[in-house]
């Protein structure tokens, strides 16, 4: 069965005061001093609508702070009433969902350990069943767009209304200058299947460290999320959990200030005439690209065809190698970054096996092989 959404625009959300739509405050509610001060500083700066804190926190290893639990729902509450800030959660079962409601709490969101769960994400969509609340739903740890799909279309079936996506990034083997790699091309595509979800992005879990935040929200603003969620804190470097991410309120202050908010419709009539006509040349470059690709692949199949009559295994290492070395080499005088070249190349190589799989089993569908040895 189709998910039909009903989704209420972010502009209409409680809180909103301008695009980006701003959620900020600490990782993990620690005190209630720490949260009260944290709280009121950002309410101070008139910029933010939603304030953070996480309550149950799911920590990849035992023994690491996990959170204050309820007793941080009445700091919560206590923010909420001082400041006149909404305020918001994460949830990561019916208990947390029950417990958030009883205090007030205004938005939920359901993290990417939990949201790669179905079971886990259907038993927080019951608990939601006829409530009036945001949610937010991260993707899941690891870059599965269906996964993360189906978490929002369940909680969308629980009613919820105001509801939206966090784009977090995704755990990734190999060590970068980011904790968890962006993958923009995945929430970019989540828009145009769900075009009318906010979408949100979350620098802090992207990025791993402060130094990196700014650069992270500018892309975020560049493809036209509609909003923000930054840690911060009074002391960063005091915190419980996550301190490298986390900045104090005046930094984020003066983060947000050097933000250039672009507008996704040009202004003068004149430039969508120009831009039609930039994206008439992409269209036949990428026509160009597809025949190109066709003809690689035919080449392909024939590559196949004397592997098969020669006795002679698919895969092969040690050619790979050679055209993803050459390959990053003659990409990087064009411009072209080096996770582009090895993603693209990954892809062709593997329709290549695709291709010359059906030649060797006689036009048989071939079973996909991973084309890093």
């Amino acid at each position: 069965m189709e998910t039909r959404f009903n989704i209420v625009p972010v502009q209409e959300w409680k809180g909103y005061k301008s695009r980006p739509f701003l959620i900020s405050g600490p990782c993990s509610a620690e005190t209630e001093e720490q949260v009260m001060s944290t709280a009121k500083q950002l309410a101070a700066l008139n910029k933010i609508s939603v304030f953070r804190s996480g309550i149950w926190k799911p920590r990849t290893r035992p023994d690491s702070f996990e959170g204050i639990g309820i007793e941080g729902l009445k700091w919560l509450r206590n923010v909420k009433a001082e400041t006149g800030l909404s305020v918001a959660i994460e949830v990561a079962n019916e208990k947390h969902v029950y417990e958030a409601l009883k205090y007030g709490i205004d938005m939920l969101w359901i993290g990417a350990r939990t949201s790669v769960n179905p079971f886990t994400v259907q038993e927080i969509s019951n608990a939601l069943n006829g409530v009036d609340v945001m949610v937010l739903v991260k993707n899941p740890v690891n870059p599965d767009l269906e996964l993360w799909i189906g978490a929002i279309e369940r909680i969308a079936r629980a009613g919820i209304k105001r509801l939206g996506a966090t784009h977090r990034g995704f755990s990734a083997y190999e060590k970068t200058s980011y904790r968890n790699q962006p993958n923009w091309q995945l929430p970019i595509e989540l828009r145009r299947r769900i075009p009318e979800i906010p979408i949100f992005c979350d620098p802090s879990h992207i990025a791993g460290s402060r130094i990196y935040l700014h650069e992270i929200s500018q892309k975020a603003m560049d493809l036209n999320f509609d909003g923000l969620m930054l840690e911060s804190h009074i002391n960063p470097d005091k915190a419980l959990s996550d301190a490298a991410q986390q900045i104090t309120p005046d930094e984020l202050n003066e983060l947000l200030s050097r933000l250039i908010l672009r507008s996704p419709v040009p202004s003068d009539p004149r430039l969508l005439d120009i831009l039609g006509e930039l994206r008439d040349q992409i269209d036949v470059f990428d026509d160009h690209l597809l025949d190109i690709i066709e003809q690689r692949m035919k080449i392909a199949e024939t590559i196949g065809q004397y592997k098969k009559e020669n006795n002679i295994t698919i895969l092969q290492p040690t050619r790979w190698d050679e055209i993803i070395r050459k390959v990053l080499i003659k990409g990087k005088t064009k411009g072209i970054s080096n996770e582009a070249i090895d993603i693209i190349f990954k892809a062709i190589h593997q329709e290549s096996i695709n291709h010359q799989m059906r030649v060797m089993n006689n036009g048989l569908p071939g079973k996909e092989l991973p084309v890093n040895k």
